[in-house]
């Protein structure tokens, strides 16, 4: 089991590449189911890829019917939007297709953005 203090660890040491360790923790929490994994806070290190991944766990509890740990509330939202794509053009479709829990963070992801094949 990947927990998020391990994931954010992963996102830190290699921030090129943060979005490779969300994803296996997307698809191991998916697959465990295991409340445990987001006991621990992280600790909160930038910005927005703290508000990127605490969007994340409070979506995946959602899906899951998880309680949203408490901690998460502790965790900064983007001051300015942040458009994970970093793609100009697809802004307004980000925009528009977001989840709550990244709209109110200030994150704009697509609507596919968790999805895993």
């Amino acid at each position: 089991m990947i927990t998020a203090v391990e994931t954010q660890e992963r996102m830190n040491a290699d921030p090129r590449w943060w979005k490779v360790a969300l994803m296996d923790f997307v698809d191991d929490f998916r697959f465990h189911k295991d409340p445990a994994a987001i006991e621990q806070a992280f600790e909160p290190s930038d910005e927005k890829r703290d508000a990127a991944f605490s969007a994340v766990i409070e979506t995946l509890c959602d899906e899951l019917g998880l309680s949203i740990p408490s901690w998460l509330q502790q965790v900064p939202n983007c001051h300015e939007p942040f458009f994970v794509a970093g793609i100009e053009n697809l802004k307004a479709t980000a925009l528009v297709e977001s989840p709550i829990r990244f709209r109110v963070r200030n994150v704009f992801v697509l609507a596919n953005f968790l999805t895993r094949v």
